[in-house]
C-alpha cells in the first residue's frame, strides 16, 4: 500500500518539513507516505477551483481518495488503525486531499469516497501535514502493538 498526502502549498516553513520528515520516517517500509505539493494558486477568483482541480491531477484513477475535510467524520486513533488496516489488506493507494487556505473545492469533496475531519477546530494547512503523518504513525503503531500508541 502506498499513501499519498496531496497537499497545497510548497514552501512550507522549515519546522513543518522537519516535523513531517519525522513521522514519514518512521511509517513502516510496508505504509510509506509521499508527499505531493501543489502551487497555490494566486488571486481570488476561482483559486479554490483551480487547486482543487490540481489536486485531482495528482491522484491516480484507481486511488482511494480521503478528503482532509472539517465537515467529515471524526475517527478515534483505534478507528483509524482499523481502517487502515482493511485498506492496508485491499493494498490500494491512499489519496489524502489537503486544501489550501480557502479549504478544499467541491470537486475534491466529491471526488473523495472518505471525508475524515481532524478536529473541529481550524488548523492551517501546513500543520495538517505533521497532524496527517503523526496520526498515520500512530495508527501504524497501533496495528503493530508498539508502545508508542498508548490508550
Amino acid at each position: 500500500m502506498r499513501i499519498r498526502l496531496v497537499s497545497i502549498g510548497t514552501r512550507p516553513p522549515r519546522w513543518v518539513q522537519e516535523g513531517y520528515a519525522e513521522y514519514a520516517r518512521r511509517l513502516p517500509r510496508e505504509c510509506p507516505l509521499e508527499l505531493v505539493e501543489v502551487a497555490p494558486e494566486k488571486g481570488s477568483s476561482a483559486r479554490k477551483t483551480r487547486e482543487g482541480r490540481r489536486l485531482l491531477e495528482r491522484v491516480g484513477r484507481g486511488d482511494l481518495v480521503i478528503a482532509l475535510d472539517p465537515g467529515g467524520t471524526l475517527w478515534s486513533t483505534e478507528q483509524l488503525a482499523r481502517r487502515l488496516a482493511r485498506w492496508m489488506q485491499e493494498g490500494r493507494t491512499l489519496s489524502l486531499l489537503i486544501g489550501g487556505a480557502d479549504g478544499l473545492a467541491c470537486e475534491c469533496v466529491e471526488r473523495a469516497a472518505v471525508h475524515w475531519s481532524l478536529s473541529p477546530l481550524t488548523f492551517p494547512h501546513m500543520l495538517v501535514r505533521i497532524l496527517v503523518a503523526e496520526q498515520l504513525y500512530r495508527a501504524c503503531s497501533w496495528i503493530r502493538n508498539h508502545p508508542y500508541h498508548r490508550p
